[in-house]
C-alpha cells in the first residue's frame, strides 16, 4: 500500500509540475504578445488645418441618419459615439476609411463662436455628399475639395450658437479613446461573413482584416476585402463549430496589427455583436 501511495503521490507531483509549466508558458506567450504590440509606435494627434463646419439632422444628435454611409445603425450611435458625430465631406471620409477616425474641431474668427472658443472631439461616422448644385461658396459646402463636417447638433452647439448656420473650425486629427476592445458585428452566413468593425480606438480605422477558426494555424487566414463603410467580406467556409479568431491592421499611419481572439466564441450566430478585449492605441 506504502508503494501504491507513493506512486500516486509522484503522478500527482509530476502533473502539477506539468500544469505549472503550461500556466507558466502561456503567461510568457501572453507577456511577448503584449511587448510585441507595444513596440508599435502609436497613432499620435496631427497638426492642426483649416475646414469648416454645418449640423444637420434631428436636434437630439441621436439616430441612423448620423451612421448611414458607414453602417452604424442607431444603437451603434446610441452606444458608442452618442451625439459626438459627423458626417464628412468627400476628401475626409475617403471611401470610407476616414469611417470611425476621431477629429478635434475649435470655432474660429466668428462672432458666433462660443466664449472661449471650446473644442469638441467626433467620430466621424457618415458622409457629407457634394451638391453640384449650388457653388462650394454658398451651400455647396461639402463639395470637394472643401475640408467640411456637418456634425450631430449638440456637438455644434458646443463650438457656436445655432444661428450661425456654418462656421470656419480648425480641426486635427486625435487619438480615438475607446472602451474596452474592438467590436465585430456579424451578418451574412456560414460561407459569406460581412464584419461590421466598431469601437476601434487610436487611429480609429482598418485597412485589412483577415479572419480563421480558432485553433487553425495563422496560414489558415482568409483575406477580407473592404466591402464599404466599416464592413469587411469573407468568402470560405467557416462554420460556428469553433469560435473565430480577427486579425487586423490600422489604416493610418503609423500602422498597427492586432489580433482579436477572444471575441468570437465557438456556436457564433450571424445578427449579434461581439466584443474582444483588444484594441488600438
Amino acid at each position: 500500500m506504502a508503494r501504491t501511495s507513493w506512486s500516486s503521490a509522484m503522478v500527482v507531483a509530476a502533473a502539477l509540475v506539468m500544469a505549472a509549466a503550461a500556466a507558466q508558458a502561456q503567461v510568457a506567450s501572453a507577456y511577448y504578445y503584449h511587448q510585441q504590440q507595444q513596440q508599435q509606435p502609436a497613432f499620435r494627434a496631427s497638426d492642426w488645418q483649416d475646414g469648416s463646419a454645418t449640423f444637420y439632422g434631428d436636434d437630439s444628435g441621436l439616430g441612423a441618419d448620423f451612421g448611414g454611409a458607414c453602417g452604424f445603425g442607431a444603437s451603434d450611435i446610441l452606444s458608442l459615439y452618442s451625439t459626438y458625430t459627423a458626417a464628412l465631406s468627400t476628401p475626409l471620409f475617403s471611401q470610407g476609411n476616414g469611417c470611425g477616425q476621431c477629429y478635434e474641431l475649435r470655432c474660429v474668427n466668428s462672432r458666433w463662436c462660443n466664449p472661449g472658443s471650446p473644442s469638441v472631439t467626433v467620430t466621424g461616422t457618415n458622409l457629407c455628399p457634394p451638391n453640384w448644385y449650388l457653388p462650394s461658396d454658398n451651400g455647396g459646402w461639402c463639395n470637394p475639395p472643401r475640408q467640411h463636417f456637418d456634425m450631430a447638433p449638440p456637438s455644434f452647439y458646443r463650438l457656436a450658437q445655432r444661428v450661425a448656420g456654418i462656421i470656419p473650425v480648425q480641426f486635427r486629427r486625435v487619438p480615438c479613446r475607446r472602451p474596452g476592445g474592438v467590436r465585430l458585428c456579424l451578418q451574412g452566413n456560414y460561407y459569406w461573413l460581412l464584419v461590421y468593425v466598431m469601437n476601434v480606438a487610436g487611429g480609429g480605422d482598418v485597412s485589412d482584416l483577415a479572419v480563421k477558426r480558432a485553433g487553425d494555424p495563422d496560414c489558415n487566414y482568409a483575406h477580407a476585402s473592404h466591402n464599404w463603410g466599416i464592413t469587411y467580406q469573407v468568402f470560405g467556409a467557416l462554420g460556428n463549430a469553433q469560435g473565430l479568431v480577427v486579425k487586423m491592421t490600422s489604416y493610418s499611419s503609423p500602422q498597427q496589427t492586432i489580433v482579436v481572439d477572444d471575441a468570437i466564441p465557438a456556436g457564433w450566430s450571424t445578427g449579434l455583436c461581439y466584443q474582444g478585449s483588444n484594441n488600438f492605441y
